[in-house]
């Protein structure tokens, strides 16, 4: 809903707030202001000018010369290019030195060999959008009223230094959907009273009954309907304070009679109907359900197939306007129409709602039969617009009108005591208090004690029970005024689980490793689905029932083609140096036909590629590998204390490089893998070389970490021992590790290997592996013999168990 700030003061007296602090008082009570938007865009120096004379260009026939009188002493020049430039125009000139929006600034220019001093302008150059802009000026300039004076600021004929306010509604608050209902909560806010328009219709001999007659046959669909018929109609266009308001609203103007219709349905909340009375058909009203299959064709001259789910307005014979949505073109009002049949009426919100749906029609007046309108303000609204018609567009409202009305419109009562609101908001407020935010919302109430009686007004129908009533209470009183308190009987501070702490942890750590957090879709598709999955066991894709595309039609049960994807994006956008991760869930399932939820499995996984480091002062670049991406993980299971339950073993899988993966293993357990992405794959994906892992985390934050233990600072040296070991070349490291570890005793305290040699020094099948072993005794200095004698024994224990010999 946009609300004109300068409409809302007919209701309202706002003499001494602004629009800016209007919005801020409105959202603080529960009446969310988006934006409050500026139709002046900058625009300044623009007056209303007198085209004195205008010329031909003597070189473009497309310009014309005008002088132009803007209240100054002599008249100025100006090239004009629209074509409805004429002499004795008042039009809007922007003099030099004048700003337009987007901080166009108007200067002296020679156009074609002649001099031009301003600029007369268009709606559109003042800021005006061009969908809300009058036809017969879209495409050209505007042309005010003879009597707007010249040299005034054509800015205020124009109401462009107006504030309109954009309210976010929620759907219970469809009271707000027009200026008086936006006006009764600014007044309630602000303490103020509200002034309503009352209509005054002329007395006329001529009886509306003796014109026409109304027939409900769908009375649950339609309770009141009510006609008015106003003769003698000129149809022109509207004057301007009126186009004005329509436009600040969002609503194009397009007739007197047509825009006056959509005023009162911004100022009352009630959608109106103009029909021509002899393009009608008939002297009868007949409102109905639609005969499966009828046709109209609407005002946006689609021919459009009813069903009988549909209400019709027919003239007895054919549909002339689908009830509440659109009316019909062979009906509509024209510039030669004397005579207008008024509708105002009242339709049940879901069968417009049904009817709008399934025509693909939505419409101002279908949005508010659809939230509710005030059933009271139906006849109010019929006589003010009747009202309008006669003072602006010359016609004559025969006496009375013609209704069927089966509406029952009483206020509801709800019924509730002071303590019960002081107990629900933690307020003491009095019975005075509560009597006042009540007289402020203009609601009729009876108190007796503590106890009250509200007559809920019928333009409130979102208040049905006493937790509406306590919430207008504590909106009028001010969330901010309510006391803040703690919840009785809370014992215990929030925490995080466990698993949350180590999920939080692993997050961290990645983070600080360099890589970047990745969210992407649980949903994929089902060639990417199957992808990956060895390390999970045997599951099923499982696909939805009503995918809304291919792509997103399967529930993914790895989460690398995901993050494989974003390295594809960005490599195709020339960002090649890449290192994300991602922590989410796959669905897994062993059924063939799913019947049960799937398995929710906690997973994290990664992807790098491009240079991990680089040093430009020294030329030196680091490109990502194998031994990167594992060196992330060895970090990140050292910082959960599990490395030395952790192993690595060489394995072919699907999709990866066969010479370059390894499964991670957790004490025997497999629960995730890390390798480089198969040439293949990369090729088809047209990515660089590219690293991936993926980690089970349940499986991980299962594993009972060891416990930590502090030590003192060494006081006694360390002595290291190197060396280089000749084994079978598909021995893997970490087994010749291990045996190192079994025999080293207590007194070996690490060993890092930092060799691999094969090559033509080496005989075939065999390789060499370099380690460094430390040995260290915390309560004493360790003598040689006593070092030599524990390398020995490691030495002996690698010949034995795995035929390692010192290479020469």
């Amino acid at each position: 809903m946009l609300v004109s700030f300068n409409w809302l003061k007919d209701y309202v007296q706002l003499s001494d707030i602004t629009a800016v602090e209007l919005a801020e008082r409105l959202t603080r009570s529960g009446v969310a202001v988006d934006i409050v938007h500026q139709l002046n865009k900058g625009v300044s120096n623009v007056v209303v000018g007198h085209v004195v004379s205008r010329e031909q260009h003597p070189d473009a026939d497309k310009l014309s010369v005008c002088q132009v009188d803007v209240g100054e002493e002599e008249l100025v020049q100006i090239v004009c290019g629209a074509k409805n430039v004429a002499q004795d125009q008042k039009v809007a000139v922007a003099k030099v030195g004048a700003v337009l929006p987007g901080n166009f600034k108007i200067k002296k220019a020679k156009l074609r060999g002649q001099a031009s001093n301003g600029m007369i302008c268009s709606l559109q150059e003042l800021g005006v959008e061009t969908k809300f802009v009058p036809k017969e000026v879209s495409e050209g300039i505007f042309v005010f009223p003879n009597d707007a004076e010249v040299g005034k600021d054509a800015l205020d004929y124009l109401n462009l230094h107006d504030e309109v306010l954009e309210l976010d509604l929620t759907p219970n608050r469809a009271d707000c959907l027009n200026m008086i209902g936006v006006a009764y909560e600014v007044g309630a806010i602000l303490s103020r009273e509200v002034m309503i328009p009352i209509p005054k219709l002329p007395k006329c001999s001529d009886h509306v009954s003796n014109y026409i007659q109304i027939k409900v046959e769908a009375p649950e669909d339609n309770p009141l309907y009510r006609a008015m018929v106003i003769k003698d109609v000129k149809v022109a266009t509207s004057p301007l304070w009126l186009q004005n308001r329509l436009i600040a609203a969002g609503i194009r103007p397009i007739s007197n009679v047509v825009d006056i219709t959509n005023y009162v349905l911004l100022e009352y909340g009630q959608p109106l109907h103009a029909f021509d009375y002899d393009r009608f058909g008939s002297k009868e009203v007949v409102v109905r359900r639609a005969i499966e299959g009828e046709e109209i064709v609407t005002l946006d001259d689609t021919t459009r197939k009813l069903s009988k789910d549909h209400l019709v307005i027919t003239n007895g014979m054919e549909p002339v306007a689908v009830a509440g949505v659109m009316g019909g073109a062979k009906s509509e009002v024209q510039h030669d129409t004397t005579t207008i049949l008024l509708e105002a009426a009242y339709f049940k919100g879901t069968t417009v709602r049904k009817a709008s749906k399934d025509l693909g029609l939505r419409s101002d007046s279908s949005v508010r039969f659809e939230k509710g309108i005030d059933p009271n303000r139906v006849a109010l609204a019929a006589e003010r617009a009747a009202q309008l018609i006669c003072e602006l567009a010359g016609g004559t409202i025969l006496e009375g009108c013609v209704e069927v009305n089966e509406l029952d419109a009483k206020p509801l009562q709800v019924v509730i005591t002071v303590d019960k609101i002081n107990k629900s908001l933690g307020t003491e407020l009095t019975d005075d208090v509560v009597a006042l935010i009540f007289k402020r919302l203009q609601f009729l109430y009876s108190q007796k004690d503590d106890l009250f009686t509200v007559y809920v007004p019928t333009r409130r129908p979102d208040i049905t029970i006493e937790a509406d009533l306590i919430e207008e209470v504590a909106r009028l009183y001010g969330y901010d005024h309510i006391p803040t308190t703690l919840p009785v009987g809370l014992t215990t501070a929030g925490a995080l689980t466990p698993y949350q702490v180590r999920r939080r942890k692993v997050r961290r750590y990645l983070e600080s490793a360099g890589l970047n957090q990745a969210i992407t879709y649980s949903l994929t598709s089902s060639k990417k689905a199957n992808s990956f999955t060895e390390d999970v066991g045997n599951v099923t894709p499982i696909r939805l029932a009503m995918p809304m595309s291919e792509d997103r039609s399967t529930l993914r049960t790895s989460l690398i083609p995901h993050v494989l994807d974003i390295i594809q994006y960005n490599h195709n956008r020339k960002l090649d140096d890449i290192a994300i991760y991602e922590v989410g869930s796959i669905f897994l399932t062993e059924e063939k036909e799913v019947t049960e939820q799937p398995r929710e499995k906690e997973m994290v996984a990664g992807a790098l590629t491009g240079t991990w480091h680089s040093h430009l002062w020294q030329g030196e670049k680091k490109k990502v590998d194998f031994f990167v991406a594992k060196g992330v993980l060895e970090g990140l299971f050292d910082s959960l204390g599990v490395t030395e339950s952790i192993r690595y073993e060489t394995a072919k899988k699907a999709g990866l490089h066969p010479g370059r993966t390894a499964v991670i293993t957790l004490a025997g357990n497999e629960i995730g893998f890390v390798g480089q992405i198969h040439p293949s794959l990369q090729k088809e994906l047209d990515i660089n070389e590219t690293f991936v892992f993926q980690v089970d985390l349940e499986s991980l934050f299962s594993f009972v970490e060891k416990e930590v233990f502090y030590e003192e600072i060494p006081k006694y040296p360390s002595i290291s021992r190197d060396i280089a070991l000749v084994v079978d070349e598909k021995l893997q490291s970490q087994a010749v590790k291990d045996v190192i570890v079994e025999n080293g005793g207590k007194l070996l305290k690490s060993v890092q290997l930092f060799d691999l040699y094969q090559g033509d020094k080496m005989e075939a099948g065999l390789k060499s592996l370099a380690f460094s072993l430390t040995y260290f005794d915390p309560s004493k200095t360790l003598t040689d013999e006593e070092v030599t004698k524990v390398h020995n024994q490691v030495l002996e224990g690698l010949q034995g168990k795995i035929g390692a010999t010192l290479r020469a």
